[in-house]
């Protein structure tokens, strides 16, 4: 049943991933803008037609404006996705009007949410969710100057829930914050029936449960909330259990707005505190990262060594995400996530490796992809360029026991966040069990094969053809199916052993299935490439 789930959930995960996270959540934001307007002319949702089109033409003026001058000015490429992006979320927190001390407000609104992320700021990156802090700005002001109107988050509305549901878990499914999210939803949701049934009888009437439910998803904007601005990943801490500590207070704060006088925290005020509590569990920094050298370690694999210029942490399995600024970028944007290969001993050299052309590696005979622009971009970095690093992300890592036995799976190129791990088992002398099974098209597309042979972990090598000079520790997995029965052959303690499954979410999808023997299994996609 599990590998099934995952197997699913890859393939689904394999489709999003030809397209950027940022150009999926605008694609999303726009849909969800269209569903609104035609909404509108049916009195279904609170703005009138002109009214949004007005607001969102202002909204998008605004805020591409300061960040095209902000970007300008600190001589950052010019992110005009993320603006719009910007643009669209406040279309639905802010309270679209054809009135013009409103559209002022609007206004304020936008060019403080663009400007937080240049002001509100640690060492190059956002602290903040820029909507979040746009809308706080207006709700402050309002306060003070109520003709400049306030947040009202009329996205939460029934009309809305389903087409809000739909796109937000095509978000949550891409940036992997399902999880996440359900334990705010849920969060909040609780919180708000639990308020509601304390009011309810406080004033002495009757409570329905029922009613209350229903009225907290879908008179709430919980799940926009959650799906577009809580699962931005650049105002996430990098561990999912700290991620899920975020996700319970913004549910809590959001489910119950604590009134402190002339201000109360509401939606976008819980997020901000989310956010603080975020960045105060891993005070991130921006790090650039200088290319040394390259190297072909196989015909279609190449290797990036990067030397850190600020203090880089990450545990080993956990990957960054790399931007390389370019013109006419495609589908898949401008930045790509890598599994670092390197161990945190090897620090402060950083190593990362891909494929040159996008083919499934574990296939023969595949045909190959296009290359991305990402890839025909970074094939022009030069030795001594340096590179921007939004983040160290990932629970991809190994049990805190070390006697809990382990079964690696590398699919090709996902190979890379083992060899992190095992180079660091290798330095820290840590006592481990250990199997490595080695999937590959070809025996010439081994990667990192002296790096692992090093290690001395025993491992199974399935390849279309017998490797030469293969140690001791080594097998080739001959005439043997990747599949449940074929896995028991080559790893009999199968059932006794953590499995973790790396390599493109395609694959992980068709050996996902045969691991579902094992005690449990972590998987790590790559997409995008």
């Amino acid at each position: 049943m599990i590998g099934s789930l995952t197997a699913l959930w890859n393939r689904v995960f394999a489709v999003l991933g030809r397209v950027s996270m940022y150009r999926l959540v605008l694609l999303s934001l726009g849909t969800l803008a269209v569903i609104a307007l035609v909404l509108s002319f049916f009195g279904l949702v609170a703005p009138g037609p002109l009214e949004l089109v007005v607001a969102l033409v202002v909204l998008s003026i605004v805020c591409v404006g300061v960040d095209a001058a902000a970007q300008r000015v600190l001589h950052l490429p010019w992110r005009i996705e993320s603006s719009l992006i910007t643009a669209h979320i406040l279309l639905f927190v802010l309270m679209p009007s054809l009135d013009l001390w409103k559209l002022v407000g609007i206004t304020i609104a936008g060019a403080v949410a663009s400007l937080s992320k240049y002001v509100i700021a640690w060492q190059g990156r956002h602290i903040l969710n820029p909507a979040a802090a746009g809308a706080t700005a207006l709700y402050l002001l309002g306060t003070a100057f109520p003709v400049l109107g306030a947040p009202l988050w009329w996205v939460g509305t029934p009309a809305m829930v389903t087409p809000v549901v739909i796109l937000g878990l095509a978000i949550l499914w891409r940036t992997e914050k399902l999880r996440v999210i359900a334990v705010f939803v849920v969060t909040a949701v609780a919180v708000t029936v639990m308020r509601m049934s304390i009011q309810t009888q406080t004033a002495g009437s009757d409570f329905d449960l029922g009613s209350a439910l229903w009225s907290s998803i879908s008179q709430y904007p919980f799940l926009f909330l959650g799906a577009f601005m809580l699962s931005e990943p650049l105002t996430l801490p990098p561990r999912r259990w700290q991620q899920f500590t975020v996700a319970g207070v913004v549910g809590v704060l959001a489910g119950w707005p604590i009134d402190l006088g002339a201000v109360s925290l509401g939606q976008e005020r819980a997020l901000i505190i989310g956010n603080l509590v975020a960045f105060a569990f891993a005070v991130r920094s921006a790090v650039r990262l200088t290319l040394e050298s390259r190297a072909d370690l196989t015909p279609t694999v190449r290797e990036l060594t990067f030397r850190t210029r600020r203090g880089l942490k990450f545990v080993p399995g956990q990957y960054i995400e790399i931007e390389v600024p370019h013109h006419h970028p495609d589908a898949r944007g401008t930045r790509r996530e890598f599994s670092i290969s390197s161990a945190p001993e090897d620090l402060p050299l950083v190593k990362v490796a891909f494929r040159e052309a996008s083919g499934p590696p574990a296939q023969p005979g595949s045909a190959l992809k296009p290359q991305s622009s990402f890839k025909r971009a970074l094939a022009l970095v030069e030795p001594g360029d340096a590179l921007p690093v939004t983040g160290v992300w990932g629970d991809f890592v190994l049990p805190k026991r070390t006697a809990a036995p382990v079964l690696m799976v590398a699919a090709g190129i996902g190979v890379t966040p083992f060899v992190s791990q095992l180079r660091h088992v290798q330095a820290a002398a840590e006592d481990r069990d250990v199997v490595l099974v080695y999937v590959a098209s070809e025996s010439s597309e081994l990667v990192y094969r002296a790096e692992l042979e090093a290690t001395g972990v025993p491992t199974i090598v399935f390849t279309r053809d017998r490797p030469a000079d293969l140690p001791r520790h080594w097998m080739w997995a001959q005439g043997v199916r990747l599949d449940a029965d074929g896995l028991l052959r080559v790893v009999p303690d199968l059932s006794a052993r953590h499995a973790y499954i790396s390599g493109p979410p395609g694959l992980i999808a068709d050996l996902a299935p045969a691991l579902e023997r094992a005690r449990s299994i972590t998987t790590d996609a790559f997409s995008g490439y």
